[in-house]
């Protein structure tokens, strides 16, 4: 079987890698901060944060910074194990692509 069966479809999303990458190099992303980086529009990023955070990928934290209401997202530790085991996988594609013979 070829490694793009294993590609994990909720991780796999261009929004959602984008958003387990930049999570998993800090503590916390401030959801301003992902959707800037993103481009992507608020509900479209609360979209793909709900999808995630209902599989466990990430934890979104509601709060106040002064007066101002704030979400920060944090990657969890299955988060984490999913973006490893995604990346594992992506380069094993870009392996069989870039080398000689068959992958599977």
């Amino acid at each position: 079987m070829h490694p793009a069966v294993k590609l994990d479809d909720l991780v796999h999303q261009r929004a959602s890698l984008g958003i387990l990458a930049m999570t998993s190099e800090a503590k916390r992303v401030e959801f301003r901060f992902l959707q800037s980086e993103l481009s992507m529009t608020a509900g479209n990023l609360t979209t793909h944060l709900d999808a995630l955070e209902k599989g466990g990928l990430v934890s979104v934290a509601k709060g106040y910074e002064g007066r101002r209401p704030r979400a920060w997202v944090s990657i969890t530790r299955r988060g984490r194990s999913a973006l490893r085991a995604e990346v594992a996988t992506l380069k094993q594609i870009v392996g069989g692509v870039e080398g000689p013979g068959e992958l599977w």
